[in-house]
């Protein structure tokens, strides 16, 4: 059975409830990381460029508790496309199954085009209407 790091268990803890029953249950069928939650101001704006789009407070990672997770199946490999757009299934079709709507910064228009992003950000997933 998977079980999360103490690092990946913290930094889920700061997440809104409902990711982290998504991920609970996503740990269950593909072994994953968890790489960020809740992001400080100075963390936020700390990131470069390359790495987000948005500053302090306007991610989904700087509210209390966060409404964003950025996570990685397990083990981490960033030059991984489909392994990551795999792992984005699992998640989003988790999430749909608990009725709760999960973005992912690989199709974040979410039509299901995975080529027509201007910023791609694969580890990257948000909560819809919250």
């Amino acid at each position: 059975m998977n079980k999360f790091s103490q690092q990946s268990a913290t930094r889920l803890a700061s997440c809104h409830p409902q990711l982290q029953k998504v991920f609970i249950k996503v740990l269950e069928i593909c072994d994953c990381s968890i790489l960020c939650g809740h992001r400080t101001e100075a963390e936020q704006n700390a990131l470069p460029s390359s790495n987000t789009q948005v500053r302090f407070p306007n991610s989904k990672h700087n509210s209390v508790p966060s409404k964003a997770v950025d996570a990685t199946p397990y083990p981490y490999d960033e030059d991984d496309r489909e392994r990551f757009s795999y792992f984005a299934g699992i998640v989003i079709g988790v999430g749909a199954s608990m009725g709760i709507t999960i973005r992912w910064g690989g199709d974040w228009d979410k039509d299901n085009e995975l080529k027509d992003n201007g910023f791609d950000d694969l580890m990257h997933f948000e909560l819809v209407g919250e």
